[in-house]
């Protein structure tokens, strides 16, 4: 996970993009933006982007939530979820997870609930296609939970809870099970859970009309010993899943049976210039909607890798880029594949870049937005 659980987020002095008043059109984007942080601190920002500039305005600040690390939003964009933890991230106390309703296009949202996320470090939330189903995933004690959500968008107490066991060959980082992600997968029959402690994507088959889980046919698959599995996507052709290793700073590409649920291994890639010999552990990565180009983090080396998948979802290195900013956390892709948002945690700001579509590659645009401990991304 690589993060300090009793760590001060300081706020570093940076250009911030100024609040200016714009037309606000039904179709521009609604990003929202977390803010990792204790009391007043933590907050789940709203932002309107523009969508032929990328420049992000603030449209409000949600701030009864604390260490929001991880936010999920409902398939008809009613119902946000979100990690929270009172006083301590990661703590004694298990985190909770809220539910909020969405206020139309203003960015506002309103408390309806919250439930124990069943474990500690609470790290990673995904909503099925049929919005019925919420679900967590728990680092440090390296559990799964899934929840029901009622007709108000509130969220019942867990439905399913599932405990991990064992180990792998990393003394400090893989001692025990340590859930690091759970994703739906797009035809919503299969979860999957990557293991950074277990080195293995964990299978299970969705009920979504009881919003239960049980295991798959194939109840996991194995990775490199010592990759440590983080986060993991879909293709958007639903033929691929794709799997950032945090440990080993790579991505894994397997190919996904939907008949069964089965994950192949193909091809790992290092995210990392063959030349470094620093300290870099990797967080996120997303895909362009058109699944011509991946983007993959890297945290210690700070810098963003780009690879062009081809028709069979193999991938090619393209660049390493700068991320312009510490640890980078988080990554989301407007809708259009036009702009790439980062989170630098570490660097407590958020940049945004314009995607080439031709090639892939990432500029800069704007100035770089302020906020305290960026985690998430998400673009409604």
């Amino acid at each position: 996970m690589l993060i300090s659980l009793k760590m001060r987020l300081v706020v570093l002095s940076m250009v911030v993009i100024p609040l200016t008043l714009q037309y606000v059109s039904a179709e521009d984007p609604l990003v929202f933006i977390t803010a990792f942080a204790p009391g007043d601190e933590g907050a789940i920002h709203a932002y309107h982007m523009n969508p032929n500039s990328g420049q992000l305005t603030l449209a409000h600040k949600t701030t009864d939530v604390e260490h929001p690390f991880f936010i999920a939003i409902s398939p008809d964009n009613r119902f946000l979820y979100s990690i929270h933890a009172p006083g301590q991230f990661g703590g004694e106390q298990y985190e909770q997870v809220a539910s909020y309703a969405l206020k139309g296009r203003t960015g506002s949202l309103r408390l309806l609930n919250r439930q124990s996320a069943m474990g500690s470090a609470a790290c990673y939330l995904d909503v099925d296609s049929t919005g019925k189903t919420v679900l967590l995933a728990n680092y440090t004690t390296g559990s799964i939970a899934s929840f029901a959500v009622q007709t108000d968008g509130s969220i019942s107490k867990a439905t399913t809870f599932v405990q991990h066991n064992g180990s792998s060959i990393n003394e400090t980082r893989q001692e025990g099970p340590h859930a690091h992600s759970i994703v739906v997968s797009p035809d919503n029959r299969f979860v999957y859970v990557a293991d950074l402690g277990l080195d293995q994507i964990l299978g299970y088959r969705l009920n979504d009309s009881g919003a239960q889980l049980i295991p798959a046919t194939q109840p996991f698959v194995r990775t490199i010993p010592g990759a440590g599995p983080r986060h993991l996507t879909f293709h958007p052709n639903k033929q691929h899943m794709y799997v950032i290793n945090e440990l080993a700073n790579s991505i894994t590409a397997f190919d996904y049976d939907s008949n069964n649920g089965l994950l192949i291994e193909r091809q790992t890639l290092s995210t990392l210039p063959d030349d470094f010999e620093g300290t870099s552990h990797c967080a996120d990565l997303k895909i362009t909607p058109d699944g011509q180009f991946l983007y993959g983090t890297n945290r210690g080396h700070d810098s963003i890798a780009t690879y062009r998948l081809d028709d069979k979802g193999a991938m090619t290195l393209l660049s390493i880029e700068t991320s312009l900013g510490s640890s980078p956390q988080n990554l989301a892709i407007t809708r259009d594949g036009k702009f790439l948002i980062c989170a630098n945690m570490g660097g407590n700001n958020v940049i945004v870049f314009d995607i080439d579509s031709g090639t892939g590659k990432i500029t800069p645009v704007g100035n770089p937005l302020a906020i305290t401990g960026p985690s998430c991304i998400l673009i409604r």
